[in-house]
């Protein structure tokens, strides 16, 4: 089950990465806010398509589970500070070479990335028998 999960992640995380990088890009080519606040914005817009998407076709929740909106929100809140922080400093070690705002892109989501499956899996979307989040 775990690889028919992570195949679909994938996939949904490629095309909230794609709504990511297009409203971060043309926040940015706009010049509407300042480079973190179009990154967080980015980033905001693809979370909201994300829960949905992977609520659905990712953890075959068709209902949702109780509390898995705030846990999702709380793990968002978490991973975008991670995203941004990684974005920022990437910026910073990569600064002046080509393709700089794309790779700094690129580290940002995988790291975001890959704390969003695990805390999906086994906090967000979980099947839980008891009312804490430490039950099986």
């Amino acid at each position: 089950m775990i690889r028919r999960e992570a195949a679909t992640f994938l996939v949904v995380g490629c095309v909230t990465v794609l709504v990511d990088f297009v409203s971060y890009s043309v926040l940015q080519a706009a010049a509407w806010v300042p480079v973190d606040v179009a990154k967080a914005l980015g980033f905001l817009v693809g979370t909201a398509f994300a829960y949905f998407a992977n609520r659905h076709w990712t953890f075959s929740h068709q209902e949702p589970v109780k509390g898995s909106a705030w846990r999702f929100m709380l793990l968002y809140g978490s991973t975008l500070a991670v995203n941004v922080l990684v974005n920022a400093l990437s910026l910073h070690a990569l600064g002046g070479m080509v393709w700089d705002r794309q790779g700094a892109f690129l580290l940002a989501t995988g790291a975001s990335a890959f704390l969003n499956f695990l805390g999906m899996k086994y906090l967000v979307f979980c099947q839980r028998s008891g009312a804490t989040l430490s039950s099986p």
